[in-house]
């Protein structure tokens, strides 16, 4: 289950409505007098976007886009990697997340623009783990778990870290690793991804290659499951799985695990 989502979404929104700061406008591609600027040409797009004019939106992000502005870039990727107002595109969807990793890799990652370029390169590894249908983008792993890494350890981001550590525990272009593979799941797990607490959470709860921590581990079930969506079926029948094979001490020891780790994040 690879995964690219979440907080980008929400930064798209705020800097769309409040995004008249330094570090959008140090975003936003070359301007000229004679027309709007690429940054308020995207303002105008997002703001189309989010009152339900998608077609409205696509004119004016492309405009931005066009001009360089890589946070216009990174929404139209989005929109026609999901056929979201638009015909969906994966090839139109992987240019733009392509501009945004040759421009911006080398980005500061405590920007606000870096969860966008790091959410770039985790769709761009998710296109390269399967490859585009009637397209030249062919499926190509090793390329893939680059992208993922260098998001994972470059940005620190929480979706390329699961997505990485998913390749070593299957063992897909590298050897297989369950260690491995656990650190990246730890990373990522306790910034909040609930793939990556609910499969951590499964590893440790069994056991077997990586020491048993029952408790543990369905303390990390529990926080997946309070986070799942109707999508995320896979982690409530983990949660339910472990539960009903949990001793009462080991409940007890997730309960107070789950609170600590609750109350240190309040």
């Amino acid at each position: 289950m690879r995964t690219c989502k979440r907080l980008p979404c929400l930064a798209f929104a705020a800097l769309a409505l409040f995004g008249g700061s330094t570090a959008a406008r140090a975003f936003e591609g070359t301007s000229s007098k004679k027309q709007p600027s690429p940054f308020e040409q995207f303002q105008t797009g997002a703001r189309a976007y989010i009152a339900g004019d998608k077609a409205g939106a696509v004119a004016s992000l492309i405009d931005a886009a066009n001009r360089g502005h890589a946070m216009a870039q990174w929404k139209l990727g989005r929109m026609y990697a999901e056929g979201d107002g638009v015909e969906r595109d994966d090839v139109k969807a992987f240019d733009y997340f392509s501009q945004i990793a040759n421009a911006h890799a080398d980005d500061a990652p405590d920007t606000v623009q870096a969860r966008f370029v790091a959410n770039s390169f985790v769709a761009l590894g998710n296109y390269y783990l399967d490859g585009i249908a009637n397209s030249p983008i062919t499926a190509d792993p090793e390329r893939a778990r680059e992208m993922f890494s260098y998001a994972a350890s470059y940005f620190g981001d929480p979706d390329a870290q699961y997505n990485l550590a998913r390749m070593y525990l299957d063992g897909q272009s590298v050897k297989k690793d369950v260690r491995q593979a656990a650190r990246w799941l730890g990373l990522a797990a306790n910034k909040g991804q609930r793939d990556a607490q609910a499969v951590l959470g499964h590893l440790l709860f069994n056991g077997g290659e990586v020491p048993r921590q029952a408790a543990r581990g369905l303390m990390w079930l529990t926080l997946a499951k309070e986070a799942a969506g109707d999508q995320d079926q896979w982690i409530v029948e983990l949660y339910d799985k472990a539960m009903s094979a949990a001793s009462e001490d080991e409940r007890a020891s997730s309960a107070s695990y789950v609170n600590a780790w609750l109350k240190d994040r309040g």
